[in-house]
């Protein structure tokens, strides 16, 4: 039987400069805790890391990897004590969760959290005293030893892994072609303006929407007075959104919506986000693990999760390199299946469409309307096409329907609910709480009723969709965990990239994650390998959440040198 590794649990020395790291292979045992200089401390990691291959237990890896990457040195495994603790203060699946502290909540947003090379260094907060992480290490074991299986233990786990591959990420950086990028803003917006002035495309459109609107001074980027403009002129809209507009029969929509779409390119990745975010031939963004209550991930600064369809040429591989990418086809439905072990909802996610196999379920007519409903189960549609289809998947697939079903009831009752590894749902806010209280007491009247009810229905649908988004990221997450474990075992590439950084010049490394999509940059002549790596990953993840249940969860992989699609 294999033992579990050693945890190494490690800590800012509170009396003299220095780290403070114990070896130990049980909370109950007595540690002793050996000084490592601050100058020493990579030497020391690199040494315990080839000998022990331990499990490092540290209060954020946010704060304590990046330094190392920066050295060479990559860690197999972690647990990070700050992110386990949200798993472990808010899951339903322990009768007695750990009680909440303000010295283990991570801030959603640190201030400090800014994708520059170099502001990484472990500041003064980077760790605690040593006696408070191991009591805390020791609450989160009890905590898991008190489960009542093991899928609290593989959530921490994994959460702890994406951290791991966030900083790993941010190190490496996603190769981009300024050049390239340049060509298609300058494509677009014509050359690069002068600060504080509109491109030439641009300043183009907006005489055009000031001749269309007999108003030379309309400023199309300030909604007020755009909207005054076109009421002047006859176009009697209520708001300037694009959905609206498109409706309007009038010669001024057509630059208008050109001009909002170039507007949204120049100032989100404009030349001043190259400045900012692309140096030495790579975007850095910061990866925040676990950033929505879902337990998908956010970014913070650079837009990472939401890089332009129109800007993908410039991710583009180094020479010698390429890109490994994959994503999901309609992974939410599919894990809802598997988690609600529908097997006739899992018949019809066979193959790579399910809404395809929606249609051939007989629900419904078309693949349009199967995506309609699948969609509408998911979150909680009651009006419109969704709210019409929805009640026809409760004959077809009841199982799923009965799943997100009472995940709503419970929310729309003020309880929490959970993925399948045990990841929990915010509480109710005071706010909800408050309306609740109002529409029950005896001289409420009906519009406290209706907005009590409007409340309700809306956690009801918060929580329908948080089972199956976050057991759907939970997926995502192991099969980034098996993707890098896969990929660490790759030998050493003759080709280097040295942009990437030390600990990643020579091996095939994770570039992006969004979602349900990965970008692997890899040698060239490792291109197959890895990608076997990715497909092999994502067939262990589903074996590993969805253990003795079908599930289908194909892969859309290809093998290029940037990531245009």
């Amino acid at each position: 039987m294999n033992r579990p590794p050693p945890h190494v649990v490690v800590a800012r020395d509170a009396d003299r400069p220095g780290w403070l790291l114990a070896v130990t292979t049980a909370p109950a045992q007595d540690v002793t805790a050996e000084h490592v200089r601050e100058d020493a401390l990579h030497d020391r990691v690199r040494a315990l890391e080839h000998e022990l291959a331990p499990r490092w237990t540290v209060r954020s890896l946010r704060s304590f990897y990046p330094p190392l990457l920066a050295a060479g040195i990559r860690l197999r495994r972690a647990h990070d004590l700050l992110l386990c603790h949200a798993i472990l203060r808010d899951t339903p699946a322990l009768s007695e969760p750990l009680t909440p502290s303000p010295l283990w909540v991570r801030p959603d947003q640190p201030e400090d959290l800014v994708a520059q090379p170099g502001l990484f260094d472990v500041g003064p907060d980077a760790g605690s005293d040593l006696d408070e992480v191991l009591a805390q290490w020791r609450a989160q074991q009890d905590a898991l030893d008190r489960a009542p299986d093991g899928r609290l233990a593989l959530l921490c786990a994994a959460e702890s892994t994406g951290a791991l591959i966030a900083e790993e990420m941010t190190a490496a950086g996603l190769p981009w072609s300024r050049a390239v990028h340049e060509g298609i803003l300058e494509d677009a917006l014509g050359p690069r303006p002068l600060r504080g002035a509109r491109p030439a495309r641009m300043a183009s459109l907006v005489r055009e929407i000031g001749e269309c609107l007999g108003d030379a001074e309309v400023n199309p980027d300030s909604p007020p007075r755009l909207l005054r403009a076109l009421h002047r002129a006859g176009v009697f809209v209520e708001s300037t959104s694009k959905w609206e507009l498109s409706d309007i029969d009038h010669p001024v929509v057509a630059p208008l919506l050109e001009y909002k779409r170039l507007a949204r390119l120049f100032t989100a990745n404009g030349w001043s986000w190259l400045d900012d975010w692309v140096r030495g031939g790579r975007f850095r963004p910061v990866y925040l693990t676990g950033g929505v209550v879902t337990g998908r991930w956010a970014s913070s600064g650079g837009g990472a999760l939401q890089i332009p369809r129109q800007l993908r040429p410039a991710v583009h591989a180094d020479p010698g390199w390429v890109f490994v990418t994959a994503d999901v086809a309609q992974l939410e439905p599919r894990v809802l299946a598997a988690m609600s072990h529908d097997t006739a909802m899992a018949d019809a996610a066979r193959g790579s469409d399910l809404y395809e196999g929606v249609v051939r379920s007989g629900a419904v007519a078309s693949r349009q309307e199967a995506k309609y409903a699948v969609l509408g189960a998911m979150y909680g549609a009651t009006t419109g096409e969704s709210g019409r289809l929805v009640p026809r998947l409760r004959t077809v697939f009841p199982r799923a329907m009965a799943h997100v079903d009472a995940a709503a009831r419970t929310g729309e009752e003020g309880g929490v609910v959970s993925t399948l590894l045990g990841r929990g749902s915010p509480r109710p806010d005071e706010a909800w709480r408050s309306a609740q209280s109002r529409a029950g007491d005896p001289g409420a009247g009906g519009a406290d009723e209706a907005r009590a009810r409007s409340r309700a229905r809306d956690r009801g649908r918060f929580t329908r969709n948080f089972v199956v988004q976050g057991t759907a990221a939970e997926w995502a997450l192991l099969w980034l965990a098996e993707i890098r474990h896969r990929l660490m075992a790759l030998p050493p590439a003759p080709v280097s990239a040295p942009a990437s950084g030390p600990a990643f010049d020579d091996r095939p490394h994770l570039a992006l994650f969004l979602h349900d999509e990965v970008i692997v940059h890899c040698p060239a002549d490792q291109a197959g390998a890895a990608a076997e790596a990715v497909r092999a990953a994502a067939e262990a993840a589903t074996a590993r959440l969805f253990p003795g249940f079908a599930i289908d969860v194909p892969l859309d992989l290809s093998i290029r040198d940037d990531a245009a699609t």
